[in-house]
């Protein structure tokens, strides 16, 4: 008396669409959680912090990074996460044809600024362009790395991931 007729056929297709609908938002979710944007940010943190040269390198698990001045994106198959620095702002260097990223990549890699820059002001400027530099998503590396370097009264925090 109280079951559905046999010839509501839409009954049975608005059940069809539905299961279809949760099969998909099932398909959908991440298999895997998200990059742990903050501990690399905290690993960036812990060099910029510094009064005096570091360095610190963290491994990388994103395949995409963004990467500001003041804060940084990671993204992969899990989703994508965010933070900031609580120190900054950066200096984002990437693996680009401008020639003064070549050099602040070698500064990175740890070669000192007056052997890279004729002067300190050359230092400042390229220091300055990379900062102001909008952030977008680049291809990420296996492992961030970070260096704090001071020469004739520029201390910037190089950071390439």
């Amino acid at each position: 008396m109280f079951d559905a007729p046999l010839d509501a056929w839409y009954v049975w297709l608005g059940v069809a669409t539905v299961s279809l609908a949760v099969f998909g938002v099932a398909i959908d979710l991440p298999t895997s959680p998200p990059p742990d944007a903050a501990s690399v940010a905290d690993t960036v943190d812990s060099v910029a912090g510094c009064t005096y040269s570091a360095t610190a390198e963290h491994p990388l698990t994103a395949r995409q990074i963004r990467l500001g001045s003041r804060r940084l994106g990671l993204r992969d198959d899990g989703g994508t996460a965010h933070a900031t620095f609580r120190y900054g702002p950066v200096v984002p260097v990437f693996a680009a044809s401008d020639g003064s990223d070549r050099k602040l990549r070698r500064i990175l890699s740890g070669t000192p600024p007056s052997a890279v820059f004729d002067s300190s002001d050359a230092f400042r400027r390229a220091v300055r362009t990379a900062r102001n530099r909008r952030p977008s998503w680049e291809r990420a590396e296996s492992r961030l790395r970070v260096r704090c370097v001071s020469w004739g009264g520029v201390d910037a925090t190089l950071v390439s991931g």
